[in-house]
């Protein structure tokens, strides 16, 4: 990681409470500092709990967070990272049933879609494919993982957030 630093946000969509000191513990490690998230209920998942954690640290930190994180059972989680000098922004999302995807973001948080799979959804429709387009269309902007997180997203419309400052 480059000295420049950014900042996220990481977004525990649902998780079991045993798994609660674990996320902190992982996301204090990743970010060098003590993290301690205010746990609300998470209405749509009965015994899981939601948070949202505001980080700033060195850029590339968000990817890894995702990757501390990925492929825990039963956890629902974003990250964020905002664009900063010299680096585009990123977005990685997870669920238990799709695993990790992640987007290069713009400054107002679009996904980005690479060029050539733009050509690739475009070489599909000229091939007389258009549904296979749509697929890949869908597939690249994360689709999928956007309607699934969905609900859980809303769920928690007032939960509170905490910035978190790297000191040294």
């Amino acid at each position: 990681m480059s000295g420049a630093t950014t900042r996220g946000v990481l977004f525990v969509h649902s998780a079991p409470r045993a798994l609660t000191p674990h996320i902190e513990w992982a996301a204090g490690g990743v970010l060098g500092v003590r993290a301690s998230f205010d746990w609300t209920g998470q209405p749509i998942a009965q015994g899981c709990l939601r948070a949202e954690y505001s980080w700033q640290a060195p850029q590339g930190s968000g990817a890894l967070l995702a990757s501390a994180l990925r492929g825990w059972a039963h956890l629902r989680f974003e990250v964020t990272e905002e664009p900063s000098q010299g680096c585009d922004g990123g977005r990685w999302s997870h669920t238990p049933a799709l695993g990790i995807f992640h987007a290069v973001t713009d400054v107002h948080g679009n996904v980005q879609v690479p060029e050539d799979r733009v050509r690739a959804a475009m070489d599909l429709v000229q091939n007389g494919d258009p549904e296979a387009a749509r697929r890949a269309l869908a597939l690249a902007v994360g689709e999928a993982w956007d309607c699934e997180l969905e609900a859980f997203r809303h769920a928690g419309d007032d939960t509170p957030v905490r910035w978190l400052h790297q000191v040294g």
